[in-house]
């Protein structure tokens, strides 16, 4: 199916537009040629406006499309804390994962949505699911990020909600090893004075 004028209202961030196009019948989840809602559209591109709209009127905010992107996922991922926020009153479902195995937290912590991270822990996501890469979100701060103060923050937000903070990737590295590797000196201390080894 192709993009149906509620996915073109969400791209413009068109509230009233979506509001008008529902009263008249237009399918909230319908899907583009992608599998794309205009939920997802609309969360892709944090236009607020349409996402706060779609939300209201029911949209599923677990609706994935062909590649697994669902508009919690994708707000997790992106950092697009608002919409997420929204996700999050609106069901979402804390235990789905994306194409990678993994849940909204280790995209977020990756790329160091420091606030997005405290957002989905605070919501309960389980701070040591494992990804198919053999990655937890801590894993993943350390490995795909770049040591500075985002990351650092996301690393002692993940602590503190205890993560386990020895728990080894595949190859049995475990996250203080990956820390010392790349020279993330500070991550290296609080890793350390958390038992870290």
């Amino acid at each position: 199916m192709k993009e149906t004028p509620l996915h073109a209202a969400a791209l413009r961030d068109d509230a009233a537009a979506i509001r008008a196009l529902l009263a008249k019948g237009a399918k909230i989840d319908a899907r583009d040629g992608n599998g794309r809602t205009a939920l997802l559209i609309a969360t892709r591109g944090d236009k607020i406006g349409a996402a706060k709209a779609l939300i209201e009127a029911g949209a599923d905010v677990n609706a994935k499309d062909d590649i697994l992107d669902s508009p919690y996922l994708e707000a997790g991922a992106l950092g697009h804390l608002e919409i997420l926020k929204m996700t999050l009153r609106h069901g979402a479902d804390l235990k789905s994962t994306n194409r990678y195995g993994g849940t909204a937290l280790i995209p977020a912590s990756e790329r160091g949505h420091v606030e997005t991270v405290r957002a989905l822990i605070g919501a309960g996501v389980d701070v040591d699911h494992v990804n198919n890469l053999g990655w937890t979100a801590l894993l993943e701060a350390i490995i795909l990020g770049d040591g500075g103060e985002a990351h650092q923050q996301i690393v002692q937000l993940l602590i503190d909600a205890k993560a386990n903070v020895n728990l080894a990737d595949r190859y049995n590295v475990t996250p203080l090893r990956h820390a010392h590797a790349r020279g993330f000196t500070k991550i290296e201390q609080i890793l350390r004075a958390t038992g870290g080894h």
